[in-house]
């Protein structure tokens, strides 16, 4: 596989390109082809991701000067977050090196934005070790860092699950109740769909890789379906 076309839009040319492939293996073609010789991408994704928030975080503490802990730590969270990660990835043209299973190549949907979100983790991971630090740093810098405005101004980094209980005891007189739905996947790849009530009234539904990233989304489909901005 040629990734020339991905080093070019990522801007990072690799010196061992057996990284770069490891990073867009995902687990499934490893269980399909398992005398390929190739690794999946989840320790990449690990250290991927141990990069990235350092990397934000050092940014948001630099550029946030007179914002307290909170809404830094809202703020990252977003920026980091599998929803961003996926965009990001899709930016890049990650989708055309994907290496999936036949049944997970055929899946173009909310399961595909998460192998997506764990491949650009992976993608970091795999700068850290084929060049330094300081060019991971760069890659994050260019790639996803520029985001933050268009997080700030569309409000999606706001703490959507206090501002709904806010809203909800305010409006409704009543705690707003989280409940997993369901839960799936294996141990290192969770997916969690939450739902949130008030009352006896389900109110919105939210997916993540974790509870509370899914209860964030529900408490944002909440208050998009009230109208409680």
């Amino acid at each position: 596989m040629d990734f020339s076309k991905f080093e070019e839009t990522a801007g990072v040319k690799f010196k061992d390109e057996r990284l770069l492939k490891q990073a867009f293996t995902h687990r499934s073609y490893i269980n399909e082809n398992r005398d390929s010789g190739l690794e999946h991408n989840e320790r990449l994704e690990f250290l991927g991701d141990a990069v990235l928030e350092l990397v934000i975080t050092d940014y948001l503490y630099g550029r946030m000067r007179e914002s307290a802990e909170g809404e830094m730590t809202a703020l990252r969270s977003a920026l980091v977050n599998a929803d961003t990660c996926a965009r990001v990835a899709t930016a890049l043209g990650a989708n055309e090196f994907l290496l999936l299973s036949k049944g997970e190549a055929k899946d173009t949907g909310r399961a595909r934005q998460y192998i997506l979100a764990n491949t650009l983790e992976a993608v970091i991971g795999a700068i850290y070790l084929d060049q330094n630090y300081e060019v991971a740093k760069n890659f994050i810098l260019m790639h996803v860092a520029p985001l933050m405005e268009e997080i700030i101004r569309e409000g999606t980094w706001i703490d959507a699950k206090s501002f709904f209980q806010e809203k909800a005891q305010e409006l409704k007189g009543f705690t707003p109740v989280y409940k997993t739905i369901r839960e799936s996947g294996p141990d290192h790849d969770k997916h969690f769909i939450v739902s949130v009530s008030v009352g006896n009234e389900v109110y919105g539904e939210g997916e993540g890789k974790s509870k509370q990233d899914a209860e964030q989304k529900a408490a944002r489909d909440a208050l998009e379906k009230n109208g409680w901005k």
